[in-house]
């Protein structure tokens, strides 16, 4: 089955849950910016949850359908209609052969995923789908999609199709701290820095997207300004550059800096990241490492509770 793209919205890509293991080469991991919305979309039409699926950011794509095909819709609240009739978001539903997919501007969030039963069918690189849009490779010829490109779904294997429990996702959106960690050069900082990380309320500069979100606020700076011997970054490292203005490095990332560390966003608010938009609000609290654990292991505890069937 092919579907071809109408309109490819501001920022869509394919993508899976990344490329690990080559941080050493210079490749990030690439992947979903809200991986938990994405394994979401997949579950719901069955597929295994790292399939290839869409990522639609700010500005949803229009897609033409040549044959009938089960979709489901995750992440940020975007209007989406098949002709005049509305489809549901958050729930698998199926789109008549020819079907044009219109999906509008997202109201909530930064990104919405669109999955198709089956999958897209794009070539593994270094073992992933995933669009790296910077080394131009994965997911559709390693580029964001253009009008008139068009992609090839997976047809084989069995699915069963599965529902959310009413309200399962409520709390997913519910507004709340990022929670961090202390950085890799949490010793450069001395008790002022990390006060103000954790009292102040920043705000997402327009200058930020999949390779990190720049804030604006309450500059944090070092005690002293040393040269860092350049480091390996890992997902979510907020970093400090020199005017004190906080960047959270995030699935595009360098994989090597030589800012310093001062805090480190856990695994399971990856998501949260991944749905924020210029201008809205971040504050940030602290964790300890035993709780980032416990956080995950409780949201995939979560993950697997959610489903009905």
């Amino acid at each position: 089955m092919t579907i071809r793209v109408a309109k490819p919205g501001f920022f869509t890509t394919v993508q899976d849950l990344g490329r690990y293991g080559y941080a050493h080469l210079g490749i990030s991991p690439a992947g979903a910016a809200d991986p938990l919305s994405f394994r979401i979309a997949n579950l719901l039409v069955g597929n295994d949850e790292n399939v290839p699926a869409l990522e639609m950011t700010l500005l949803g794509a229009t897609l033409e359908f040549e044959e009938s095909a089960i979709v489901a819709l995750t992440g940020a609240s975007c209007e989406c209609k098949a002709g005049f009739a509305q489809v549901p978001a958050n729930a698998a539903f199926d789109l008549p052969a020819g079907a044009a997919l219109k999906c509008a501007s997202m109201t909530t969030g930064a990104r919405c995923y669109l999955s198709v039963q089956g999958g897209f069918d794009t070539p593994l690189v270094m073992g992933s789908a995933s669009t790296f849009v910077a080394a131009h490779f994965g997911g559709f010829k390693g580029r964001r999609l253009q009008s008139g490109d068009v992609l090839q779904v997976r047809q084989h294997g069995s699915f069963r199709v599965r529902s959310l429990r009413p309200g399962a996702l409520d709390s997913l959106r519910a507004p709340r701290p990022l929670r961090v960690t202390k950085g890799a050069q949490q010793d450069w900082f001395g008790p002022e820095a990390f006060e103000k990380l954790f009292s102040s309320a920043y705000i997402v500069s327009e200058q930020s997207d999949r390779r990190g979100l720049r804030l604006k606020g309450e500059a944090v700076r070092p005690r002293e300004q040393s040269e860092l011997l350049t480091d390996g970054i890992p997902l979510g490292a907020i970093q400090v550059p020199q005017d004190g203005q906080p960047i959270i490095l995030f699935v595009d990332q360098q994989t090597t800096g030589g800012y310093p560390k001062i805090a480190n966003v856990i695994a399971a608010d990856v998501h949260r990241v991944g749905q924020l938009r210029p201008r809205d609000e971040v504050r940030l609290v602290e964790v300890s490492i035993a709780e980032a654990v416990q956080a995950l292991a409780e949201q995939e505890r979560w993950l697997r509770e959610i489903f009905i069937s």
